[in-house]
């Protein structure tokens, strides 16, 4: 179901709003995940075949992928997924620093005992899918740690830009993970950090909030750099 406002809507099999999601969906796992290498070709006939999906979808999440920066259009050539270079990669970790940080910050000073508890239980469950090695667990609770700091920050642009960015971080943070070989020891730097922005939020410490991400996010911008 899928809410809108105060009237609720059944999604059924065939609606182009849950084939559109669900072609997004699929894109991004293949994408971020570096099964569909930077550079590649997203030719629509193709992508409608391997993801059995029919073509109106496939173009709006084309559109949509386009938008956040994972996709790019080229003129008399068609769609491509969006290549990753050094500049690129500095320019998304130097903007996650801000704007996380600036969300660990403000959810410091403006979050409830409630906020503060769910982002204690997602930090635990994050805790718990490296100890299970379920990367994919790992991913989605890292997602919603972050959605749950932007609300705690309580500030609607924060909420709109933090799941936006996300995407282009955790390709690259695929990346980072295939070239040292293991996933888990990122994991557990993340997972550090999370505890961190969690025990200052709870402390109230605007400081020592922004300063867990940002130590974070520069460790990983180190190792990218290194890397590209």
């Amino acid at each position: 179901m899928i809410g809108t406002g105060a009237a609720v809507v059944m999604e059924s099999p065939g609606d182009p709003r849950s084939l559109s999601e669900k072609a997004y969906q699929l894109l991004v796992h293949k994408i971020t995940r570096l099964e569909l290498a930077p550079g590649a070709a997203l030719a629509e006939k193709a992508l409608t075949e391997t993801l059995g999906i029919g073509r109106t979808p496939i173009r709006e999440a084309l559109q949509r992928l386009s938008a956040e920066g994972l996709v790019v259009h080229l003129p008399n050539r068609g769609m491509f997924v969006a290549e990753i270079n050094a500049s690129n990669a500095q320019h998304i970790y130097e903007f996650r620093a801000l704007i996380d940080g600036q969300a660990a910050r403000l959810a410091a000073r403006r979050s409830s005992e409630k906020d503060a508890r769910e982002l204690m239980a997602l930090h635990l469950k994050i805790a718990e899918t490296i100890d299970a090695n379920d990367v994919d667990a790992f991913v989605e609770c890292d997602r919603q740690f972050y959605a749950a700091l932007a609300r705690a920050a309580q500030n609607i642009y924060l909420g709109e830009v933090i799941p936006r960015i996300f995407n282009l971080h955790l390709r690259l943070w695929f990346l980072i993970s295939e070239k040292l070989g293991s996933w888990r020891d990122i994991a557990k730097a993340h997972a550090d950090m999370t505890r961190g922005v969690v025990d200052a939020i709870e402390r109230g410490d605007l400081e020592e909030a922004e300063l867990a991400v940002k130590f974070y996010v520069h460790g990983r911008l180190k190792e990218i750099r290194e890397l590209l």
